[in-house]
């Protein structure tokens, strides 16, 4: 399978940005989302082909939104990679169990998520 089409979801601007400039400039297309509830709506609609979630966001957080998208027989194919600030291992092992493909800590490393997208190509 090959990556192309991304989705961000994350509440901080700053974060969208970042991510969507290196995701840019290593020919992938972007498209945003600022909550969880935003991202399922978008995830339903037009299907990407990886997700990008962070976890701390008003509203769904990503655990449940990653767990909503492992569980639904329509968008459980689709990898989750989830990005946040929360480093601690417990947090690791509780995003994997939720379905979640890699984690990633804040502020990401862009080698990191290049390499952590390519694995799973």
């Amino acid at each position: 399978m090959s990556i192309h089409r991304i989705l961000i979801v994350d509440d901080s601007a700053t974060e969208r940005y970042y991510l969507t400039e290196i995701l840019e400039r290593n020919g992938f297309s972007v498209t945003i989302a600022e909550s969880g509830e935003e991202a399922l709506l978008k995830i339903r609609a037009d299907k990407p082909e990886l997700i990008l979630m962070d976890v701390v966001m008003p509203g769904a957080n990503g655990f449940q939104v990653t767990r909503a998208i492992a569980r639904d027989p329509e968008l459980r194919d689709v990898p989750v990679i989830i990005c946040s600030s929360k480093n601690q291992e417990t947090d690791r092992i509780w995003g994997k169990r939720q379905g979640a493909r890699d984690y990633l800590v804040k502020p990401v490393d862009a080698a990191e998520l290049l390499a952590s997208i390519a694995a799973l190509e």
